[in-house]
C-alpha cells in the first residue's frame, strides 16, 4: 500500500497542511509583531494547502476506489 505514489502524495500534502498548521498556532500562541504581521498570510498558505490536499484525497479516492 505504501508502494502507491498517490499515496505517497496524498500523505505529504496532509503532513505539509499539518507542518503550517503548526506553525501558525506556535507564531499565534507567542503572539508579537511576527504574528501581527503574518498570521493572515500563514491562514491563506494553509487554507491552500489544504485545498490542494483535499483534491489530492478525492482524487485517489475516485482513482482507487473499488465499484
Amino acid at each position: 500500500m505504501l508502494q502507491d505514489p498517490l499515496l505517497l502524495l496524498v500523505i505529504f500534502a496532509a503532513l505539509i497542511v499539518l507542518a503550517i498548521l503548526l506553525f501558525g498556532i506556535g507564531t499565534f500562541g507567542k503572539g508579537g509583531e511576527f504574528n501581527r504581521k503574518y498570521a493572515n498570510k500563514i491562514m491563506r498558505w494553509r487554507i491552500g494547502a489544504q485545498f490542494i490536499a483535499v483534491l489530492l484525497i478525492l482524487l485517489y479516492v475516485y482513482l482507487r476506489g473499488t465499484g
